[in-house]
């Protein structure tokens, strides 16, 4: 299949072609929620009675967020109840699938602020990456609000630069919403076991108060349990029908695997820029870490956008091996394997 269309109109395009440049200011202004969770809010969120971690939850932040009931005073022969201390963080630790985005989307909104900002873990880091340090403690110092979605480790170095990028920030009067499959005092659990690192760890994890969030990943409560896999026929048509109304991506996995080792993971969005459906062929499992966990930010990047993904080869939801599936980076895996199936069903 060749590539007959642009981001901007229909037709074919090959997400190997595509090696955007990103410049501080935009990596900036990308900072806010994901598309679908323009709407997001606390109203909006439906908790799992079954859960009800999910209620306490939702609950709190809604204090944190200056929206809940006013906390109860105390009469003329009883004492109002004992107020917790309030931390300058908050830290939603739950298995994924169980709305924390959601809710880290909801605090935002809710939060009347002037200054605030929303990404990933991945895209504060490549911020640091393209200004430096110093100078992205400047621009965010002095905000409202920073939401960190996706609070996972994947490098110490990235890590211990973060942790004190959050000490300044919370010194100066900034308040902090996380989410991650790990509660904070175990990030990198595994996988890092430098003393300095599991300092600047315990150090962070003072900030914050960690709310735990139970339940069953949303996705899989409306889907079967293994990704979309299509013929060779089925893939052509499929990708020539969405080609017709959109703009639809072909690539091979193995050509996609390669390219995604040549652009930063902050970038992975604009690479998708303007694509309506995702096309995959030949999918194989992935025997790299490095390539796997780029993949892994990759479905990520997708799933904020909401791009549906069509994919010939090994089902989507077998591409990491069981070595890799029984690792320190277990739940990322798993994560993103919920994603893929949801992407291919849609």
């Amino acid at each position: 299949m060749s590539s007959t269309g642009t981001s901007t109109g229909t037709g074919l395009v090959h997400l190997a072609e595509r090696s955007p440049d990103v410049t501080g200011a935009e990596m900036v202004a990308a900072l806010i929620p994901p598309p679908q969770f323009d709407g997001a809010t606390f109203e909006s969120y439906r908790a799992d009675a079954t859960y009800p971690s999910q209620q306490d939850a939702k609950e709190r932040l809604l204090a944190f967020s200056g929206k809940g009931a006013p906390a109860e005073r105390g009469g003329l022969f009883r004492r109002a109840k004992k107020v917790p201390e309030t931390k300058p963080g908050v830290y939603l630790d739950g298995g994924f699938g169980v709305g924390k985005t959601h809710l880290l989307a909801s605090i935002y909104h809710a939060l009347p602020a002037r200054r605030k900002y929303f990404g990933s873990f991945i895209e504060y880091t490549a911020l640091v990456g393209a200004l430096g340090y110093q100078n992205t403690v400047e621009l965010f110092r002095g905000s409202d609000l920073l939401c960190i979605d996706e609070f996972e480790l994947d490098d110490p170095g990235d890590t211990m630069v973060m942790t004190r990028l959050l000490g300044e920030l919370v010194s100066s009067g900034t308040r902090l919403a996380a989410t991650s499959n790990t509660p904070p005092n175990a990030l990198g659990e595994g996988r890092f076991a430098a003393q300095d690192f599991l300092r600047e760890i315990h150090a962070m994890s003072a900030s914050f108060e960690t709310l735990r969030i139970d339940g069953t990943d949303y996705r899989q409560r409306a889907i079967d349990g293994d990704a979309r896999v299509l013929s060779p026929e089925e893939y052509t048509a499929e990708l020539e029908r969405a080609a017709s109304a959109g703009v639809a991506s072909d690539d091979t996995f193995a050509t996609l695997i390669a390219h995604l080792a040549r652009v930063h993971p902050s970038r992975y969005l604009r690479v998708l820029d303007g694509v309506d459906l995702i096309g995959l062929r030949d999918v194989t499992v992935l025997e790299d870490q490095s390539a796997a966990l780029r993949f892994v930010a990759f479905v990520d990047r997708a799933y904020d956008a909401q791009i549906p993904i069509r994919a010939t080869g090994v089902p989507l939801n077998d591409v990491f091996g069981t070595e890799m599936l029984s690792g320190g980076y277990r739940k990322k895996y798993l994560r993103a394997i919920s994603r893929l199936v949801a992407l291919t069903h849609s």
